[in-house]
Formats: C-alpha cells, structure tokens, sequence
C-alpha cells in the first residue's frame, strides 16, 4: 500500500515528536524542543508562500508578534486564551488579506521591502504604546495562569514536556495541512504561479486572488506560532516581531529547502539547537555559525534537504543502472 504525502508527513512529525521525547534527558532539551516546533510552524508558513509562490516577506515576524501579543492582551479583558490565539490568528489574516492585496502587485526587492516596511510598523507600536504592550520591556502573559491554554476542558499545561508534546502536535498538524495544499489544485496553481505569473494567467488561475491567500495562510502560521511562544514562555517582548527575527524565518526556510517542510524542520533545528552547541566556542560562537550558514548555501543552493534528496536519487539512479548494465553484459 502506497502512503499519500500527507499520511507520510504526519508520521514522519509524529515519530520525531516521540523520539525527541524518548531522548531528552532534561526539561533545558525539552524547552528547546518547544523552540524548535514553534519555529518550525511558524517557517512552514514561509514555505508557503516562499517556497510554493515565491514571493519574500521581510516582515514576517509582524505576523508572529500579532498572535503573541493578541494572545498576552485578551486574557487581561477575561477572554480565555484558546479564544485569544484564535483572535490573533483572525487578526494576522485580516491584516494580511487588506495589505496583501495592494504590496504583492509588487516583486524581487520591491516586494521585499515593502514588507519589510510593514513589519517595523508593527514592530514600533509594540514598542511605543508601552500603555498596551509594555513598550520594549514586554509584558507578562497572564489571565489563563500563563501556561493553561486547555484549562476549560480540564488540562493545564505546566511542564516542558507538556509544551513539547503541545507545539510537536501543532507543528505537525501545520505541516500536513501544508503538504495537502501543495498535492491540492489550488497548491498546483500557487507552484505555477511561482514558475510564471504570465502562464499561470493563461491557465486561469487569478494570480492576485492565489498570491493574497498564499499570504493569508502564511500570516496565520506565524500568528498561531507567536500565540505558542507567549503562552510556552509566559512572557513576550517586541523582539518577537523585529526586522532580525523575519530574517531568521527566512534564513530558516532558506537554509533547510524553501520548498519544503521537511526544509522547514530542519532549517527550524538548525538555526534553534545549532546555537545552543555552539556555546562552547564562546565568542566566535556566531562566527563559526555563519561560516556553516555560508558553507552549506554554497554547497546547496536548493537547501539540505531538497540537496540531500537529490543526491539520494541520483545515487539510486546509478545502483540501477549499474544493475542493468551488468544483466545486459
């Protein structure tokens, strides 16, 4: 029996949520396990609408915030926190259908900054309106004691463990839905669309429409991703939704396959467990980091894993041939 690629994912995800949780030997791994699912949602969104469409968001982390920040804020006005990250999630995909409309007729660098612009606006509110948001202190996530999002149905959630296995589940389930769009005929119009602009119009497909959604899904992503983090660390800065943390997500998606979520786990585990490594190297920690970062793009332009299925196929394709050629000799 064949496994559909969504069938696959999910059982890929849900083996490295179990086999994480069967190898950590302390609530510091777990924690950053929690760390390297929520970006791993959150870069899956990237993929969407990098890797199927395209098209570059700077400002992505705007999204990111909106969720975190949504998501501190209701609780303080009784609304519960499952209701508070849905909010924010509904927020990020209002902002991201009334702007989207209007930038995405951009491309290349134009589109690039555009976003970007969009991002430091939203970066700066959280910043200034310290009556809001707590200005560049950050605020306390509070209202659902900070670490109970389930607690209306009688589950609080208080460890690491508990959060790993949360986020393990959230960025599988992201991931599933991401490779079911892409296997859909919309995910077949966005991955035309990323091909020509111009061909896939003269197939029908409304580019602006598909380009507009690919946005929305993809702020969504973020928004869910930054509603993890602040309820996971109970507290949010505007750092959250800063120009450098938009380059991470798409040096994350770069890095690992832009095209793909498997792409996005590993650029996710890369750029949020390779740090952590990379302490004992003190201050050329990030030196030695960048020169990975530099060596792998150079090697791998397409990203690791996309490279590394390449090289596997090519591999296979050589044993068959080698199999036929001597059957024939």
């Amino acid at each position: 029996m064949t496994l559909g690629p969504g069938t696959r994912t999910f059982l890929v995800f849900a083996a490295l949520v179990v086999l994480g949780a069967l190898v950590f030997p302390s609530s510091f791994f777990y924690r950053v396990g929690t760390l390297v699912w929520i970006n791993t949602l959150a870069v899956t969104g990237m993929v969407v609408l990098l890797g199927y469409v395209g098209l570059v968001s700077l400002g992505h982390a705007g999204f990111f915030a909106i969720g975190a920040y949504a998501t501190a804020l209701l609780p303080q006005y009784g609304v519960p926190s499952g209701l508070a990250m849905l909010a924010g999630a509904a927020g990020a995909a209002l902002l991201a259908a009334l702007i989207g409309r209007p930038i995405l007729r951009l491309s290349g660098y134009y589109l690039a900054i555009a976003t970007l612009g969009l991002g430091m606006l939203i970066w700066m509110v959280l910043s200034k309106e310290a009556w809001l948001t707590g200005g560049p202190d950050g605020m306390t996530v509070t209202g659902f004691s900070a670490r109970s999002l389930l607690k209306s149905v009688g589950i609080t959630l208080k460890t690491a463990e508990a959060w790993y296995w949360l986020c393990g589940a959230a960025a599988t389930l992201g991931a599933v839905l991401a490779v079911n769009l892409g296997q859909s005929s919309a995910g077949r119009a966005l991955r035309a669309i990323h091909d020509s602009d111009v061909a896939a119009a003269s197939l029908g497909v409304d580019v602006a429409r598909a380009k507009s959604a690919a946005f929305v899904i993809s702020a969504v992503y973020a928004a869910v991703a930054g509603a993890l983090l602040a309820l996971a660390n109970g507290y949010i800065t505007p750092d959250a939704g800063g120009f450098m943390h938009s380059v991470e997500l798409v040096t994350m998606a770069v890095l690992g396959g832009a095209a793909s979520v498997y792409g996005a786990l590993v650029g996710a585990l890369i750029l949020t467990a390779l740090p952590q490594v990379l302490t004992v190297f003190a201050e050329y920690e990030h030196m030695v980091l960048g020169a990975i970062m530099v060596g792998t793009m150079i090697a791998m332009r397409r990203g690791l894993v996309p490279a590394l299925a390449g090289l596997l196929a090519r591999r296979r394709a050589a044993r068959h041939a080698g199999r036929l050629a001597r059957r024939v000799s």
